[in-house]
């Protein structure tokens, strides 16, 4: 089995353009690493389009519309950080972005966890400041 959030799926630093090029680099990060097929960034921009992904708290979780399930390999988390922030609309400024592909019904159990997580304003600012994959992931242990 996979593991959910490796190191190597938390990006820090980062500046990114426009929440489509956010997604997208969310997205990019579940393809690179084995949890989805290239589709299913598609899938990702097409909920956007629906419904925001940005949960407020500068926080936004890019994921699949339903449907998307036929692109999932296994359940995974993209973790992006960007400092400056990224706009996902007017007073909606991310600073960050956890791109969830979960198999089967696994998404809602992992955006249940993360919300959980993230309902600590602390945590937050834990996870913008943060200046090394270590600490991201020590955050995550025992959510994912």
């Amino acid at each position: 089995m996979k593991e959910i959030l490796p190191l190597k799926n938390i990006k820090l630093g980062l500046t990114l353009a426009d929440k489509e090029e956010a997604i997208k680099t969310a997205g990019r990060v579940l393809v690179e690493n084995g949890y989805v097929d290239e589709n299913y960034i598609d899938c990702m921009l097409q909920r956007e389009e629906v419904v925001s992904t940005y949960i407020g708290s500068q926080v936004a979780i890019p994921h699949g519309v339903d449907g998307s399930q036929q692109y999932i390999k296994h359940s995974g988390l993209s973790f992006l950080q960007v400092p400056e922030g990224v706009s996902f609309g007017p007073g909606k400024e991310a600073k960050l972005l956890i791109g969830i592909a979960g198999k089967n019904d696994e998404h809602l159990e992992m955006l249940a966890k993360i919300a959980g997580l993230l309902g600590d304003e602390e945590n937050i600012e834990k996870l913008v400041s943060a200046q090394s994959q270590e600490e991201v992931a020590a955050l995550f242990e025992g959510v994912v």
